[in-house]
């Protein structure tokens, strides 16, 4: 009787076993930081309910996503989750010539593309966006045959649901999407656990992108200008500095730290130490909107040429990261003032690049 249990328990593991292994990668440069991982491609939650578009498509936070292509230079991208809020997802898209930013969401059993904005180089949060007819990308039932039409009047249907995909990273069993448009027909790879792996375009020939590498837990990293002010002359000194973000953080908080940071002793703070900035964001006007606490003015302690040398770099450096000409600099949500400078409501200040030093 025993012999006859071990019996069964053998072959109950070795089931166990081939179904989670069924699919499995066949390597792996995920990574967490310096370490590496293999990807898991069993997914027990689906063998006891049907497959949900979080299955498929999961939201996870400081995550990038690298996708190598082939028959056009630019369908080489990456994918950075920027911001994650609830059901919504902000990623930025850089392929290498621009970037645009594209706020997905997990709704009603639907993966909804709701906003896309392309050549933006800046953060913001645009998870809170209302859009009543978004572009549905996948859509439960996750089976073969589900259908839906896009508001171009495309097709969109799941094609298949156990699709082989190997890409440079591993291999895959997918769920199939195509759409078919007037001129092209493409394909779009979901595979549980992990998301898109691979998009294919037809039309006179073939155009791929192709996931080959995950890495986690790493911040948004971008180089930003920063203009600082010199009491000997009226030079506009500039420096680079590489700024860190990670899924979630608040811009004018990141800012806030560096905007006290000075590169070497030669030239002043923009804020001091106490300052807080209360706001920041760039506005339908195209024109950035910079409110700081009221330490701003009280710590300055500048004589009037120098005061001005600090707004004018402070305006410089928004001016640049938001690609504007206007910075709207308030304190306490007043009207920029002080003994030597006041502003007018909504009164700006202008961006001015003239005298520029490197350092």
């Amino acid at each position: 009787m025993r012999k006859s249990i071990r019996i069964l328990l053998v072959i109950v593991t070795f089931v166990l076993l081939t179904c989670c292994y069924k699919g499995s990668t066949v390597k792996s440069t995920i990574s967490n930081n310096t370490s590496s991982t293999t990807p898991k491609a069993c997914n027990s939650k689906l063998t006891s309910r049907a497959a949900k578009i979080g299955d498929y498509y999961p939201f996870e936070k400081g995550t990038k996503y690298m996708y190598t292509g082939a028959g056009n230079e630019y369908n080489t991208y990456s994918v950075y989750v920027d911001y994650l809020m609830g059901n919504r997802e902000q990623i930025i898209v850089n392929n290498g010539g621009t970037e645009a930013i594209k706020v997905l969401e997990n709704k009603d059993g639907e993966l909804r593309l709701i906003s896309s904005k392309n050549e933006i180089y800046y953060r913001e949060n645009f998870t809170y966006q209302i859009n009543n007819n978004p572009e549905i990308l996948l859509k439960q039932p996750l089976t073969k045959g589900t259908s839906w039409t896009l508001k171009d009047g495309s097709k969109r249907t799941i094609t298949n649901v156990k699709v082989a995909i190997r890409t440079p990273l591993a291999s895959y069993e997918c769920i199939e999407v195509t759409t078919v448009r007037k001129e092209t027909t493409s394909k779009d790879y979901y595979a549980a656990n992990i998301g898109l792996v691979k998009t294919m375009y037809t039309n006179d020939g073939k155009v791929t992108s192709s996931l080959s590498k995950i890495e986690k837990k790493i911040p948004l990293v971008q180089t930003v200008k920063f203009y600082y002010p010199n009491e000997k002359n009226s030079m506009n000194y500039v420096t680079d500095k590489k700024l860190s973000f990670n899924t979630n953080d608040i811009t004018r908080k990141i800012f806030e730290n560096y905007l006290r940071e000075v590169p070497n002793n030669n030239v002043g703070k923009l804020i001091s130490d106490n300052t807080k900035i209360k706001s920041l964001y760039l506005n339908k006007d195209n024109m950035v909107y910079l409110d700081f606490s009221k330490e701003f003015t009280q710590e300055m302690n500048a004589y009037s040429a120098y005061e001005n040398q600090i707004l004018q770099y402070i305006t410089n450096t928004f001016g640049d990261y938001y690609m504007v000409k206007k910075v709207y600099i308030t304190v306490e949500g007043k009207p920029y003032s002080s003994g030597h400078i006041s502003k007018k409501k909504g009164e700006a200040f202008i961006v001015d690049y003239k005298n520029l030093c490197y350092r």
